[in-house]
């Protein structure tokens, strides 16, 4: 999964342990999330992109190499 978080935050003035304090996750987690590591549930997404401002779909894009092979 590929994630804008990092630049969403940044322009929103929010450290990682500011993010992490307001939707209730570690500021690992966060580190995580913007590193590509790890997929956030639902929930999470959603009060990350309340917290910054922005839609799911603008920080968080989905690329399933599997989907771009069954197309050939």
């Amino acid at each position: 999964m590929k994630t804008k978080m990092k630049e969403y935050r940044e322009k929103a003035g929010i450290t990682q342990e500011a993010l992490a304090d307001k939707v209730d996750v570690t500021r690992q987690t966060i580190l995580f999330l913007e590193k590509g590591k790890y997929n956030p549930s639902l929930r999470l997404a959603y009060k990350i992109s309340h917290t910054l401002n922005a839609t799911i779909e603008e920080l968080f894009s989905f690329e399933d190499e599997n989907l771009e092979e069954n197309k050939s």
